[in-house]
């Protein structure tokens, strides 16, 4: 099935009957939200194929104060793999979009103890290569208490102490433009657990937005640029 059509069958589903058509009462649903064009710092939409392989990049959403991973794999991130989140609902991966089907993304939170990047600091990273404690090549790696997931598979956790996978940002490519839309969430959500954790230190740097929609566009950028420093491990 087409991601764009996927995205309408999720939406018709849940209006009709709050359940998506084609999942079980049991399964985790795409969770929809506003819709938000992915655009560079000057505003340009973000094509598929002009993103760097195997490099870091950020953006917020759904929220203000909630960051994912953008990432272009460098090779096809195939679909199919059920994966289970800690609540023990199962869900489908839907694979990666693009030319090459190898762009993802995901949230950027931990699916263990919260750890995030922010303006300061990052524990958590895409890894290209294994090496330190990162014994796995081409995972997400959060240092805090080094859990791994595999972004060419829907986040699956490999190694740590998470739970389950990070949640995936549902992206609409447009084949025509190779412009990208993030329109939702598969998997584990977080973000309660994370505004709870927080919720001091969000006020401090959001003030009341923390928890605002984002829509419209949302501005992606690279790690390095985002937060003064990258912790190795």
């Amino acid at each position: 099935m087409e991601r764009r059509e996927f995205i309408r069958v999720c939406a018709t589903g849940i209006a009709a009957t709050g359940v998506p058509s084609g999942f079980a009462a049991q399964d985790a649903a795409p969770a929809l939200y506003a819709r938000a064009k992915l655009v560079d710092a000057q505003g340009r939409p973000l094509r598929a194929s002009a993103i760097p392989a195997n490099k870091n990049f950020v953006f917020l959403y759904p929220f203000a104060s909630t960051p994912c991973f953008l990432l272009n794999l460098g090779k096809r991130a195939k679909a199919g793999s059920v994966l289970k989140t800690a609540a023990n609902q199962s869900y489908e991966w839907k694979g990666g979009v693009g030319p090459a089907g190898s762009v993802v993304a995901y949230s950027a939170i931990c699916a263990h103890q919260l750890a995030y990047p922010t303006r300061q600091i990052s524990f958590i990273s895409y890894r290209a290569q294994a090496g330190g404690a990162n014994k796995l090549g081409q995972v997400i790696h959060c240092c805090a208490e080094h859990s791994q997931y595999d972004p060419s598979d829907g986040a699956r956790v490999m190694a740590g102490p998470a739970p389950q996978p990070l949640a995936a940002i549902l992206l609409e490519h447009d084949a025509r433009t190779d412009e990208m839309t993030a329109v939702g969430t598969l998997g584990g959500e977080m973000f309660n657990q994370f505004f709870a954790k927080y919720e001091f230190k969000l006020s401090l740097e959001h003030g009341g937005a923390a928890r605002q929609a984002v829509s419209g566009t949302a501005v992606v950028s690279e790690l390095e640029s985002y937060c003064r420093q990258q912790v190795r491990c």
